[in-house]
């Protein structure tokens, strides 16, 4: 593959169309992103979402607008908190248990709380609600980068680990030299991935209907449920056209690009023939521009950050010792307890205003809510780990395979959902048993944006070796091919395991034209109380929801880590 800096044939219409991409790009951001601070009044005041086809465009942009900021903070908080958990013990023994409680607590729970608090942030101003919103597709999309990536992290090999401590490479110049490098091809599908998972929650991030109010934001989202809510399937099929485009274009704009070049980042001895390809960096590495742009300002500031930081790694600095750093640990942890503590006492509170039945019955619930989850985990794992497979080792057809995966995984399957249960009712299917397929449409993505990541990650030596082993067939997948994707299907599984359980608050709930079909389960019953605005039960249902998802985290999938960090760790 061509080196970014190295000399290609430019042409003028090059750098012309790369400036008024910029360019527009920069109006569009302004023009749609000044809507997202306009004076808001009252939590019921009324902000009206036309079903013109006219105004999809601008919805869109909207939408983006959320979606990229969200993933922006998905990335800052995936660094951080995956770097702390993996490199510390006490670390890890608190941050992983926590992570499997955040990414249980459903999208509606993180609204019923946020949106008072950022509208409280922002009085009389729509910032507060869009905040809440980007919040809530936040919530959607972080869980899973953070476990690729702290799984990446505590799988690097101990050869490179040994290598980065004998040259003194520490900090941040080990983030960027040696973490951020190896984790980057898991890091890039598995972004993708919860990119497309804050597309199946955009109608409840943007059409809010929690304790009582019901607030809409312009958005593609709102759009869609305005749509459902007065059955128009015009107005619908116009959106899901919109979608299709709007998926596409990103990802020939943007995922494409940064797929194909973080190819470089695979940990190989021997190149492959076939790499993937994107018209777009290529567009970009004939950019005069493109090349000024990374020679003035890329390679400056990276030679700042790691050569600076090198040569003033001798110099004297300020450095806290252990006693100082015990004490401001132990005054930071205090801080969090306290503010736990808190919240539990609150919580505590609240539920104790439920009697004890109250209390039992969604326990029972959860039951019946789990084993839809492992049923929808398991079927989605029967096709998503050969499909995986043959697109991350066949390069040359993933370039067809990926837009197509993509937009499918990246569309609402929620917004099917009253057309798919209409059909259940056609064929007599009870919600109680559907509901399961309703929640692996949401979630087998996980799975599968997963195991392409690792089986795309699988070095070509180890390939050229199996063929000339002879391996084909089950034992090339017994002896290569599942123990190197293990590691990735294992976060695979737990990441989608905790989108079933958060898919359930609308896979348990249908409703089309002002009919409504309910299962009886967990997310039917958080999804109630949360319209209801009956707090008491909002927080127990979370706290059993969050309940389950620990539990099972830790007597399966924290073994199957496990299992994955210390048998199936690819060393270089």
């Amino acid at each position: 593959m061509r080196r970014y800096g190295a000399a290609s044939q430019s042409a003028w219409w090059v750098d012309a169309a790369l400036l008024l991409g910029v360019l527009g790009l920069l109006y569009g951001i302004v023009h749609v992103g000044k809507g997202m601070v306009e004076p808001y009044g009252p939590p019921d005041a009324a902000i009206d979402v036309s079903l013109d086809p006219s105004m999809l465009p601008y919805y869109a942009g909207r939408s983006l607008i959320r979606m990229f900021v969200a993933l922006g903070a998905s990335l800052v908080f995936t660094f951080l908190y995956a770097q702390i958990a993996a490199r510390s013990r006490i670390g890890e023994r608190i941050l992983i248990p926590l992570l499997d409680i955040l990414q249980s607590v459903p999208v509606l729970g993180f609204l019923s709380v946020t949106v008072v608090g950022f509208m409280a942030l922002f009085p009389n101003s729509l910032l507060g609600v869009e905040l809440a919103s980007i919040f809530a597709i936040f919530t959607g999309q972080v869980w899973n980068m953070t476990f690729g990536v702290y799984q990446s992290l505590t799988g690097v090999p101990k050869e490179l680990r040994e290598a980065s401590r004998l040259y003194h490479i520490r900090g941040l110049r080990r983030f960027l030299l040696l973490d951020l490098p190896y984790s980057a091809v898991h890091l890039v599908w598995n972004s993708m991935m919860s990119f497309g998972g804050g597309w199946f929650f955009l109608a409840v991030s943007e059409s809010i209907t929690v304790l009582h109010h019901d607030i809409r934001l312009p958005g593609i989202g709102s759009y869609m449920a305005a749509a459902m809510d007065q059955g128009d399937v015009r107005a619908l099929l116009y959106a899901i056209i919109t979608m299709v485009v709007v998926i596409v274009a990103v990802d020939q704009l943007f995922w494409r690009p940064v797929v194909a070049w973080v190819q470089r980042f695979k940990v190989e001895q021997t190149a492959g023939v076939d790499q993937p390809s994107s018209w777009m960096l290529n567009l970009l590495r004939r950019s005069r521009l493109a090349r000024w742009m990374h020679k003035a300002v890329v390679e400056p500031a990276w030679a700042w950050v790691i050569a600076g930081r090198a040569g003033r790694r001798e110099r004297r600095t300020f450095r806290p010792n252990r006693r100082v750093r015990r004490l401001l640990a132990s005054a930071a942890w205090a801080a969090l307890s306290v503010v736990v503590f808190y919240w539990v006492v609150r919580g505590g509170l609240m539920v104790a205003e439920l009697g004890w039945r109250e209390l039992l019955v969604p326990v029972g619930y959860g039951f019946l809510t789990m084993a839809r989850v492992f049923a929808a985990v398991a079927l989605g794992a029967l096709w998503t780990v050969p499909v995986g497979v043959w697109i991350g080792t066949h390069p040359k057809w993933s370039r067809i395979a990926q837009p197509l995966v993509l937009i499918a995984a990246s569309f609402p399957a929620n917004m099917f959902f009253p057309l798919i249960t209409a059909v259940f009712l056609s064929l007599h299917i009870s919600l109680q048993w559907g509901s399961v397929l309703l929640m692996m449409l949401g979630t087998q993505w996980y799975i599968l944006f997963n195991v392409i990541a690792g089986a795309s990650a699988i070095p070509n030596d180890l390939r050229e070796a199996s063929e000339l082993l002879g391996l084909r067939g089950w034992r090339r997948w017994r002896y290569l091919i599942l123990p190197a994707i293990f590691p990735a299907l294992t976060t695979g599984l737990v990441t989608a395991s905790g989108g079933a359980w958060n898919a359930s608050i609308v896979a348990e709930v249908v409703s089309w034209g002002g009919t409504q079909l309910t299962a009886t389960g967990l997310g039917a019953y958080i999804t109630r109380a949360t319209t209801e605005g009956h707090w008491p039960a909002i927080v127990w249902g979370i706290v059993v929801m969050a309940g389950f998802v620990v539990v099972i985290n830790r007597t399966l999938w924290r073994r199957m880590h496990r299992l994955a960090e210390t048998r199936y760790r690819l060393e270089a």
